[in-house]
């Protein structure tokens, strides 16, 4: 039997296969509708000048249109529209008197990027603030005209609004099943780099690093859909949306419990065909899931095509002709079949994923009584946030001084340009390019030079072939569609799409203007290099942040096993409680991963305990890998299952476990080599119950992991005492 190809080498929604049902196409279509509709309706009642204003208005609003709980797109929308009107009438008033200017746009500036402090949320905020305000420096209005040019704005602004809410009401089902589908994919990719741990020819800690990175993006994609399917009042019509999201949270169990001895099976069956088979199993099923996700993005239900029959069939006769066999050993063995078992029930798994896209599949509710909001985002605008971040020691507070001295600086460039008028534009350039992290500017700063070049170029291929305004409406319509689609996925494209749409822009303002794509471009590498000399100023590395984030995942771990075990024993009503416990603990290990991987950007002399620090996370999530696996085997092991004897097993395991954990907070904080007791006594095994081999094996499995969080955890103590 063949390999087969992984299920996607890239993401879902740059394949043309998957684009055009992709959030991020609709997202894209509906800003450049909604933009360039209001402009064309402005443009039949007026001239292009207020036209132009009003498609500020609402592109400036456009920016917040994001997928998200109807109540909350509807406020954040709204403290846009109001934001970015105030932004553009102070700023224009202020604008016929430079000094004030400078003064007003330090100060927005700085309270803009306080904005961070409320999430992943306040980043849209923070750059529709600055964008509005960057738009409105190149204009020199009187106090009546200034009025009129933020009334237009805002018309703008409250036009795309009702747009953007109307649509997304109309189309809420369809948002929430493209949101579930990518939650999918990103499960189908997590379930291919599963695949590689059978082929031999992958190194394992290299399969384990990429495993980890595309736990970080998984764990950000099945709280989108969280929050989209499990938000509010669920009809008759998200019955299978719901069925889906548990079905998918299921497997993702499953696979998680999959995670096993690959050493150990690589050394005993390296020359067999079996782990040749068990790779095509785990391949198949990756792309299996990719295909339920296709149907959701459809709007259909799912029908299985993928065949598992041949593997598990060939597998099943290898491993029964293995018994017996000299040099493979019963440990060996024992493991194979344990692995066997459990990629046999993913298979069976992704079947129940596939039945869970029709109506018939029945209801996969949980427990009517249960609140889900603690595994919803809880997105809280208050003021007392801000006022928390105003300290020295607030990487959001640093970060918003950065951005202060980086636009006064850029200012005071611009006043020096022989072309001020368009001056702005390197401002707007830092504030894209300025970034909280050292890593992400440095990736902003690249995407955005080459975007702008090409972009330019594209630009000027345009004019030069046409001056036509129905062409150039058409081409200012996809770049204005391409930059909201590529903003999170692609970010290159969408600084292409950025150029082209304000020189686009431009050219049907002021026909005559071929000469500012040269000043858009020297514009662009001057704002990139002040915002490269300020990423060094009052500097955010990641290494300060590692202690906070280390006692988060010692925490969250802690709790994990303690509502583990209380559902391994069975004395918990229902698994509420696990689940919570373990969506915050991996919720932590993934903050912990994306803070490593932003580290390992920055200069080598600001990098701290990395490899320790990798393989901290490394063994947090075998962690978990191991308490997953228990609970299946638990599960595959009911008959005659000894429960008082498993229990106390269970219990002595897991205070084990937890006073490792106790130590290993400890020489977190004092980076000594933490002191740590012996493994428990062996309990006399009923021999009559199949699972006490597995069960042992496993839970020795488990505290050998935790042992190893503790020792690097000291570890990691140790480097960052003595490092500062």
């Amino acid at each position: 039997m063949t390999s087969q190809p992984p299920c996607l080498s890239m993401h879902y929604a740059l394949t043309p296969r998957t684009f055009l049902y992709s959030h991020y196409f609709a997202t894209g279509l509906r800003a450049a509708t909604g933009v360039i509709g209001l402009t064309l309706l402005a443009l039949a009642a007026s001239d292009l000048r207020t036209a132009m204003t009003v498609c500020i208005g609402a592109l400036c609003t456009s920016l917040m249109d994001l997928p998200g709980p109807l109540r909350h797109k509807f406020n954040e929308m709204l403290a846009s529209v109001l934001l970015g009107t105030v932004l553009t009438l102070v700023i224009s008033l202020c604008a016929p008197l430079p000094w004030l200017l400078f003064i007003v746009v330090a100060l927005v500036s700085f309270l803009a990027s306080m904005m961070l402090a409320f999430g992943r949320r306040g980043m849209p905020l923070q750059f529709a603030a600055l964008f509005s305000m960057t738009l409105a420096m190149q204009n020199m209005l009187t106090p009546i005209q200034s009025l009129a040019h933020a009334g237009l704005f805002m018309a703008g602004g409250l036009a795309y609004l009702w747009y953007a809410i109307g649509l997304a009401w109309l189309l809420r089902r369809r948002i929430k099943e493209q949101v579930l589908a990518e939650a999918l994919y990103e499960l189908a990719q997590y379930v291919d780099i599963k695949a590689g741990f059978y082929d031999i020819h992958t190194g394992l800690d290299a399969q384990l690093v990429a495993l980890i990175r595309r736990q970080v993006v998984l764990a950000e994609r099945q709280q989108a859909a969280r929050d989209l399917v499990l938000r509010g009042r669920r009809g008759a019509s998200d019955q299978v949306l719901v069925q889906v999201h548990y079905a998918m949270l299921d497997l993702y169990e499953l696979v998680l419990a999959t995670q096993t001895d690959y050493a150990l099976l690589r050394r005993q069956f390296a020359d067999s065909e079996v782990l040749t088979w068990m790779r095509d199993l785990v391949a198949k099923a990756a792309r299996d899931i990719e295909s339920v996700a296709y149907a959701v993005t459809r709007h259909r239900g799912s029908l299985q095509k993928v065949s598992y029959t041949p593997e598990l069939r060939a597998l099943d006769e290898a491993i029964s002709r293995m018994e017996g066999q000299p040099g493979v050993s019963k440990e060996g063995l024992d493991l194979l079949r344990s692995a066997y078992s459990r990629i046999s029930g993913m298979v069976g798994t992704v079947a129940q994923l596939h039945r869970a896209t029709t109506p018939q599949a029945g209801s996969l509710e949980l427990v009517p009584s249960v609140d889900m909001t603690p595994f919803l985002t809880q997105q809280k605008y208050e003021l007392g946030v801000l006022r928390d971040n105003l300290r020295m020691d607030s990487p959001i507070f640093r970060f918003s001084l950065r951005v202060l001295l980086a636009v006064l600086a850029g200012l005071v460039v611009a006043g020096h340009l022989p072309y001020a008028s368009h001056g702005y534009w390197i401002v707007l350039t830092i504030a894209v390019i300025l970034k909280p992290s050292y890593s992400m500017t440095r990736q902003r700063r690249r995407d955005r030079l080459i975007g702008t070049l090409v972009g330019c170029a594209l630009t000027l291929l345009i004019l030069h072939l046409t001056r036509s305004p129905a062409v150039l409406l058409a081409c200012l319509f996809i770049a204005t569609a391409a930059g909201p689609t590529f903003v999170t996925i692609k970010y290159r494209y969408t600084a292409v799409a950025a150029s082209m749409q304000i020189l686009l822009q431009i050219s049907l303002l002021l026909p005559e203007s071929g000469h500012v794509v040269g000043e858009r471009l020297v514009d662009t590498v001057l704002g990139a290099l002040i915002a490269t000399v300020f990423s060094f100023v009052l500097p955010n590395w990641e290494y300060r942040s590692l202690p906070r984030l280390l006692r988060g995942v010692l925490q969250a771990s802690s709790a994990y096993l303690a509502a583990s075990r209380e559902l391994l024993q069975e004395r918990a009503e229902n698994d509420f409680v696990y689940r919570l416990r373990r969506k915050q603990f991996m919720d932590s290990l993934a903050a912990l991963s994306a803070a490593l991987l932003r580290m390992q950007d920055e200069p080598a002399s600001k990098r701290r305990a990395v490899e320790e620090i990798h393989q901290f996370v490394l063994k947090n999530y075998l962690v978990a890998s191991q308490i997953a696996a228990i609970r299946l085997l638990l599960r595959n092991h009911a008959e005659a299952l000894p429960r008082d004897a498993v229990n106390n097993w269970l219990e002595q395991a897991c205070d084990q476990a937890c006073g490792m954990l106790d130590q290993a907070r400890r020489a977190l904080d004092t980076g000594l080599a933490p002191r740590l007791a012996s493994a428990p006594a062996a309990i006399h095994a009923d021999s009559a119950w199949t699972g006490w081999p597995p069960l042992q094996r496993r839970t020795r499995m488990l505290e050998d992991d935790v042992r190893q969080v503790a020792f690097q955890a000291g570890a990691i103590g140790r480097a960052l005492q003595q490092t500062g």
